[in-house]
């Protein structure tokens, strides 16, 4: 089975979306190089920054999102992001009246089952939680097997948690990756096993 990454971009002091769920300047650094990221021409980063981020988003092949965040981006007009092949959507709710059933969208109810339909459809490759209440749940579940952090220096107060409502200790090992790019410093843990720690 493929690697579960919680990933996101985040403020210094941990939080994804601010009170109104506004990125703010967490992605500025998608637009602050002068290396095209994807053939969108819209996302230019720094050589460091794609040398990193790009082979990862090539192994993606599922995202897990809530139903707020499948909300919030109207689906993304059926067509997962970023090239991705597929979307899992953790909900107790069933697809939105008129959605396509032929679109790549996969709605689950329960982190174990949305875990279970994402590595069934990647196979060998990523499967991409994202950050925030459904990624923490994940995480506490025990079925994240990497944290990856594209850390962004600005702090917002409050707002998302990267970790959602997360609330008991869970130790990562010590980073494997950091880079650090214009505006960004790229990290990635693995979670510690419980044998490991």
């Amino acid at each position: 089975m493929g690697t579960v990454v919680m990933y996101s971009s985040v403020s210094v002091d941990g939080f994804i979306a601010d009170d109104n769920d506004q990125p703010g300047p967490l992605f500025d650094w998608l637009s602050g190089g002068d290396v095209p990221l994807d053939d969108s021409g819209a996302l230019t980063v720094s050589q460091t920054s794609y040398d990193y981020v790009r082979p990862y988003w090539d192994q993606i092949a599922v995202t897990i999102a809530g139903r707020r965040v499948f909300d919030m981006t109207d689906g993304w007009d059926g067509k997962p992001p970023s090239g991705i092949d597929h979307v899992v959507v953790v909900t107790h709710r069933p697809p939105p009246e008129g959605w396509a059933p032929e679109a790549p969208f996969h709605f689950v109810d329960g982190i174990e089952a949305a875990v279970a339909k994402a590595q069934e459809l990647a196979g060998e490759r990523i499967v991409e939680v994202a950050a925030g209440d459904v990624g923490g749940q994940v995480l506490a579940a025990g079925l994240v097997d990497e944290v990856r952090m594209d850390v962004v220096p600005v702090v917002f107060g409050s707002g998302k948690r990267y970790f959602g409502s997360v609330d008991a200790q869970h130790l990562l090992e010590d980073p494997d990756v950091v880079i650090p790019g214009n505006r960004v410093l790229h990290l990635r843990y693995r979670v510690r096993t419980a044998a490991g720690g």
